[in-house]
């Protein structure tokens, strides 16, 4: 529901503020007052297209900002929230225009495209009258209001679905080719790089392996030495071996006469010869190996030069060449085994595109019975209303196969004629401002749509009728608004008597400028406004009479 409009320095407005109710609101006032400025003024608050000649002569900028209480199933908050807009129950629409040709917009204070705002706005309001783009005026919307006369959401689900569906499996698909087509581009140079990588079968932390192996082996005449020194320290006649045996030898003479005093060090000089033993074993196995293999150091560094050589090929690290091993012999595999792979994602994709056009052809059998009975509920109201020569038409048409989209395979427009004999066309170039609202009221009431969830906007719809038509206008006009927040700009009295809500606005004269401003009216201001819309300038005494006849019936 729209809750407020704030004016500020918009034409002759220079600062306004309105409040709005449920129910049908009607606005009304004498010519010029600047009724039109407001659908203008909130038009910019809902994304319509920027207008600077809006702004209020010798001002900087004009603003306007439209609030919304908003329920949290709204379908605006799904728009917002993939938008980045913090969810609240209230929604603010900003819109702000600068002299200098710049504007900007907001949407609870985050800033935001036009473009989103006004995708914002059209789920909130629904305007009909002047407004380029907006209402019966808007083709994309007349699929929406024949999808809600065939009341078929759940179909219209499943057909989204499918929709969804069948283009991912369309991506996948489409994928899975253009990987195939360059693999199959490179397969020889990827079967050669398999081949020469199954030959070399890298492992990771082989490099740190060669390279101490090599930095041993580069250094054996060294090594070799100190081998050798420690060996003769060793195992010497006078080496660690002899003195340690010479010691235990002479403890165990006097280890009886000691009792247990020299058992301790006894076992120690043992582990210490046994350890020492281990020492000149492993020193001996480090020299035999060292002589085992002369060629060994020329095999490590060719082992390490053909890893590097690989792992610069593939512009990897060396450590990183058998993942890259396994890639290379899986996109291989892949390349040998693409045939079934590709029939099982050809077979998938036509699955989906054969239950998307049975969905389809099912909400379009669904769309064609329900645009019959529309067309005789909105023809039914086409004559009270002054449409008595005018017919309408929900045109369904196929779409080419490359339009096909989550609403199914219809093109759906609203057609009409508005006198005997003329061909029908499309409704938004046929009908006039005033005939295209009437028609717009015909539609609503002919929906009995309780549940939309806009804010309906109407403007010219009384345009050149009067009486029992205006009347009927006024009556229709009455029913929508007990289902859904309705506003009217109108000059008939028999519309204004219907509302629930009555707001005019008058233009002030101040020393400097002329303003336009609004009030709320009590019952007797009604009244007397009313009487004005019948009597003109001069307010009779048979004008207040027919004005009070009009609010009570």
């Amino acid at each position: 529901m729209l809750q407020s409009l704030s004016v500020t320095n918009i034409v002759l407005i220079e600062q306004l503020t309105l409040q709005f109710d449920d129910g049908l609101t009607v606005l009304t006032g004498e010519t010029g007052a600047g009724k039109s400025i407001l659908l203008d003024a909130l038009g910019l608050a809902l994304g319509s297209r920027a207008n600077f000649g809006l702004i209020r002569q010798g001002s900087a900028q004009a603003q306007v900002s439209a609030s919304f209480h908003v329920d949290a199933k709204h379908p605006v908050w799904a728009l917002l929230d993939d938008a980045g807009v913090d969810i609240d129950d209230t929604l603010i629409l900003r819109r702000r225009l600068k002299a200098d040709g710049k504007s900007n917009a907001s949407i609870n204070d985050v800033p935001v495209s036009v473009g989103l705002l006004h995708k914002a706005g059209d789920l909130l309001v629904e305007i009909q009258g002047q407004f380029e783009g907006r209402g019966l005026l808007d083709v994309s919307r007349h699929i929406t209001l024949l999808d809600r006369a065939a009341g078929h959401q759940e179909m219209l689900d499943k057909l989204s679905d499918a929709h969804a569906h069948w283009m991912q499996s369309k991506r996948n698909l489409a994928t899975a080719k253009l990987e195939l087509d360059q693999a199959r581009a490179d397969e020889e140079w990827l079967r050669d790089a398999v081949n020469q990588l199954d030959a070399l079968s890298p492992s990771p932390g082989e490099e740190a392996q060669l390279v101490s192996e090599r930095d041993m082996l580069a250094n054996v005449g060294k090594i070799g030495e100190t081998l050798a020194l420690a060996d003769h320290a060793l195992t010497d006649e006078n080496g660690a071996q002899a003195s340690l045996g010479s010691a235990m030898a002479a403890l165990e003479k006097s280890a009886s006469l000691a009792g247990s005093a020299l058992d301790n060090a006894l076992a120690a000089l043992s582990r210490a010869d046994a350890e020492l033993s281990e020492a000149i074993s492993e020193i001996s196995a480090v020299g035999s190996s060292l002589e085992a293999d002369p060629n060994r150091l020329e095999t490590v560094d060719d082992r390490l030069h053909e890893l590097r050589q690989q792992a610069r090929k593939h512009n990897c690290d060396v450590d990183g060449l058998a993942e890259t091993h396994q890639q290379l012999a899986s996109r291989l595999a892949a390349i040998e085994d693409s045939s079934g792979t590709l029939a099982e994602l050809a077979d998938n994709e036509r699955q989906w595109r054969d239950y998307y056009t049975k969905m389809a052809e099912i909400v379009s059998d669904a769309r064609k019975s329900a645009a019959a009975l529309l067309d005789r509920a909105v023809m039914a109201e086409l004559p009270p209303l002054k449409l008595e020569n005018a017919t309408f038409h929900s045109h369904i048409s196929p779409l080419p196969v490359d339009q096909w989209g989550a609403l199914g395979m219809d093109m759906v427009r609203f057609e009409a004629s508005t006198n005997r004999g003329m061909a029908q066309g499309p409704i938004d170039r046929i009908a006039s401002g005033g005939e295209l609202a009437r028609f717009l009221l015909a539609l609503k009431v002919a929906l009995e749509d309780s549940n939309t969830s806009r804010t309906l906007i109407f403007d010219e719809v009384d345009s050149g009728v009067g009486g029992a038509v205006a009347a009927a206008v006024g009556e229709r006009l009455a029913r929508l608004g007990e289902h859904m927040q309705t506003l009217v700009i109108t000059h008939s009295p028999q519309v204004a008597a219907r509302g629930v809500n009555h707001m005019r606005i008058a233009k002030q004269v101040t020393d400097e400028s002329v303003i336009s401003g609004t009030e709320t009216l009590s019952d007797d201001a009604r009244t007397e406004e009313i009487a004005r819309m019948l009597a003109g300038e001069h307010i009779t005494a048979e004008a207040r009479a027919a004005a009070t006849a009009l609010l009570e019936g």
